[in-house]
This record gives C-alpha cells, structure tokens and sequence, in this order.
C-alpha cells in the first residue's frame, strides 16, 4: 500500500473505532497522542477510568492482532503512563489499554486489557 493509501486507511480505521467507543458511552480525550514514549491512537475515558487504544487494521482480525509486537506493547505501556501523569499528575489511576481490531470489510473486534504483562 501507498503511504498516503496506508495514512487514508489508518485514519478510517481509526475514526471507526472512536465511533465505537464513543456510542458506548465513552468520551474521546485524544486522537493520535504522541507523547516522548510514543504514540497513541485514541484515548478515551470512560466510566472505569482512561482507555488507551490502539488500533491495528489488516485482511483479518487475526493477522491484524499479530501486527503488535511486544515492542510496540511496551511503547504502548509506557505512553500511556506518560499520559496519565501529565494529565493526572500521577500514574496509579484506573487504566487499560486495549488494542481494537479491524478487518478488510471493516468489522471491529475490541480486546479489552489486551497488553502482556510487562
């Protein structure tokens, strides 16, 4: 794929997925987040706490979730206490990251808590 056909593709993938959260009741705090740790797609807030998202999109679900390496698990990790701490001035709140994904034909599947432990 074209880096602006992967950029176009990524934006949609993404946008959906807010939609998502957000007719779940969720509030969206931030769209591609980028902090010194990395970057996050989404970062809601919801009735438990702040959700970080990221989103992987491919042919299916499956080769979708195989797209995130531990490495990118643990960027993930650490941009998300980047973010609690500059927004809550401290790391020790309720959070989660989860990782939604996306098939060709724009089905979502969101895994809850879906970070290996560090």
């Amino acid at each position: 794929m074209s880096g602006q056909k992967s950029y176009l593709a990524g934006f949609a993938a993404e946008e959906s997925v807010a939609l998502k959260y957000q007719s779940a009741g969720h509030r969206i705090l931030a769209r591609r987040w980028r902090g010194k740790s990395g970057e996050i797609d989404i970062v809601a807030e919801g009735p438990t706490g702040l959700i970080f998202v990221e989103v992987k999109s491919s042919k299916t679900h499956a080769r979708a979730a195989a797209s995130l390496s531990v490495r990118q698990q643990n960027r993930l990790r650490r941009a998300a206490e980047e973010f609690a701490a500059q927004r809550h001035g401290r790391t020790n709140i309720d959070m989660r990251v989860d990782v939604a994904l996306m098939d060709q034909v724009g089905r979502i599947e969101i895994l809850e808590n879906a970070l290996l432990a560090a």
